[in-house]
């Protein structure tokens, strides 16, 4: 049977995905290359990616960027600035449906209140989103509605905080 080390090369990669808040702050954040090796050289990459867009207008939909021969997509959504990285030599039609596909689970989660502070209080499901969609890299999911399923597939009240609701699922387990 084939490693996954032998798809690589013809698979998609996805390099980093980026949630930066409006000031370009992290609010969440996961790298799968090793093209930056450091924390410090993670945040420079981080500063430069906010500055070359912040003046761009991504509200409505997705805009592409090419820097340090990284393929950047992205697109705001109130105070949250969304960032797919991949290879100079990705199809950008790909990193866009990952984008698509992390924004739109990001905004069923937070149940259309995407702001700063929702995401910090439901972190905990976004960074499972985000594990959901991408794996060392490659691909996995791209259907918002099936990755908020398999990071929420118990949703017990529907206006409680996704964070309460493990609370109250854990709650009622009886671990014998």
């Amino acid at each position: 049977m084939a490693t996954l080390a032998a798809y690589r090369d013809s698979c998609p990669l996805i390099k980093n995905v980026l949630l930066l808040d409006s000031e370009g702050k992290r609010v969440a954040v996961k790298y799968y290359s090793d093209d930056w090796p450091t924390n410090a050289a993670k945040l420079a990459f981080e500063k430069s990616v906010f500055t070359k867009t912040q003046k761009t207008n991504a509200r409505n939909e997705a805009d592409i960027t090419l820097l340090d021969n990284n393929i950047i997509v992205y697109k705001f959504v109130q105070d949250l600035h969304f960032f797919v990285t991949g290879g100079d030599d990705e199809n950008e039609l790909i990193l866009d449906a990952v984008l698509q596909g992390f924004s739109d689970a990001v905004s069923i989660l937070l149940r259309n209140k995407v702001d700063k502070y929702e995401a910090l209080q439901n972190l905990d499901v976004i960074l499972l989103c985000l594990d959901e969609i991408v794996d060392g890299g490659m691909i996995l999911e791209t259907d918002a509605n099936v990755i908020v399923g398999k990071v929420a597939p118990n949703s017990i009240d529907s206006g409680a905080p996704l964070s309460e609701q493990a609370c109250h699922i854990s709650g009622r387990m009886n671990i014998s």
